[in-house]
């Protein structure tokens, strides 16, 4: 069945997929996120994800946390760059139950001072153990480094200082500004008939006052390539390459997406794998990554190795960026990659949890969800010519930022 999608008038959407499983899948999610702070706010929208657990005008923190412990159901929350959600796993039976637990961490969340002082440290925690991670830690860094001077490269997390500094006035000013109700979806999956959706959804997210908003973000421009090397005492060195990207609304994001996997995505077969691990032994991990927001992208590759094998592995990589770029992907060449994106993305719908957030991702900015069949047809469409011309748009050396840890 193709999803369904119902816009409240206060301009809060559903979509809904309904799926034949005693499981059901119930998600909050609004277009604000970390490139949404101010100067003074760093790090608060992952705040708000980890306050909203801390008491509502209802409910105390124990009673959020065992509303859906009780019935054997899961309920968490993440933060992006560019969203916030809330999402909850439980069984069918119990899907009011969610949505109403949701709606109210939501919209009626008190933020008491004592809890948010408990938590603070917990969030600071969570920062530490990034430090002691160099392998998660670069990523952070490498975004700061090709955004300088931009929200978009503030970490999530926020820092140490300024997480200290957070006060329930600055939760409740931040949310005001910045969860509007035509940012928000409300995305399900589950046997549950649509109509039934529709009215609990009008039941506890109806009467929530619409609030639209009027403002845009700063687009992030002026990208600078950089070169950094950072003494961290690590037994690895870790080395992050990459360029600004493609927006989520450029034509040419499925053909970098197609172009990213064939370099280093989730097949053992990429080619930086090939090249880096399985004929040298240099690196145990070695990927590509590609991640689009609103107004741009970034395209990076990420590899750990011995601190003597780190130039020959920079080497490598060029190597293979040189030649995807100059070599045209022969016709059998160009089947099998897309074999293998459309095989990666099959395996991926049978994730429900997976189709919830990427439907609500999905309408939260186009409005609609591609079906699988259109997605293929958008792989198939694409061209070596496409490939050659994203590989020498992006690829070339004097495009790239480095940085690494030693």
């Amino acid at each position: 069945m193709e999803y369904q999608s119902f816009t409240l008038p206060n301009g809060i959407r559903l979509v809904h997929k309904h799926d034949q499983s005693d499981v059901a899948y119930f998600a909050f999610i609004v277009n604000a996120g970390t490139r949404d702070e101010n100067s003074q706010e760093h790090g608060i929208a992952h705040f708000i994800e980890h306050a909203i657990f801390k008491g509502t005008k209802k409910r105390k923190s124990y009673h959020i946390i065992s509303r859906m412990d009780d019935v054997g159901g899961e309920i968490n929350a993440f933060t992006t760059k560019e969203e916030t959600c809330i999402h909850s796993t439980f069984l069918v039976e119990d899907y009011e139950r969610a949505m109403e637990l949701i709606s109210d961490i939501a919209f009626h969340s008190t933020f008491p001072e004592k809890e948010l002082e408990k938590e603070k440290d917990v969030v600071i925690d969570e920062i530490n153990s990034y430090k002691d991670s160099p392998s998660e830690l670069i990523f952070d860094d490498f975004e700061d480094m090709i955004f300088a001077n931009h929200a978009l490269g503030k970490s999530i997390l926020g820092t140490e200082e300024s997480v200290k500094k957070i006060t329930k006035n600055d939760i409740e000013n931040f949310i005001q500004n910045n969860y509007h109700t035509d940012q928000i979806v409300i995305s399900s999956v589950g046997a549950v008939p649509f109509p039934k959706v529709v009215t609990l959804v009008q039941k506890y997210f109806g009467k929530v006052p619409q609030h639209f908003r009027n403002s845009s973000r700063e687009v992030f421009s002026n990208y600078v390539p950089q070169f950094k090397r950072l003494e961290m005492k690590t037994y690895q060195a870790h080395c992050m390459l990459g360029n600004v990207a493609y927006s989520v609304n450029d034509d040419r994001r499925a053909a970098l997406f197609l172009l990213t996997n064939i370099l280093g995505g989730n097949g053992l077969n990429s080619r930086l794998n090939m090249s880096l691990r399985e004929k040298h032994g240099y690196a145990y991990n070695v990927e590509a990554n590609y991640n689009s927001f609103s107004d741009t992208g970034i395209f990076s590759v990420y590899f750990g190795t011995d601190k003597d094998n780190l130039e020959k592995c920079i080497e490598l990589v060029k190597k293979e960026f040189h030649k995807i770029s100059t070599q045209p992907l022969g016709a059998i060449q160009l089947k099998k990659a897309k074999r293998q994106v459309l095989g990666q993305l099959a395996i991926s719908n049978e994730n429900k949890e997976g189709i919830l957030l990427s439907a609500g991702k999905s309408f939260l900015i186009f409005n609609k969800v591609e079906s699988f069949e259109e997605i293929t047809q958008r792989i198939e469409n694409i061209t070596v010519h496409q490939i050659m011309e994203i590989a020498n748009d992006l690829l070339a050396e004097e495009k790239l930022s480095f940085l690494i840890f030693e």
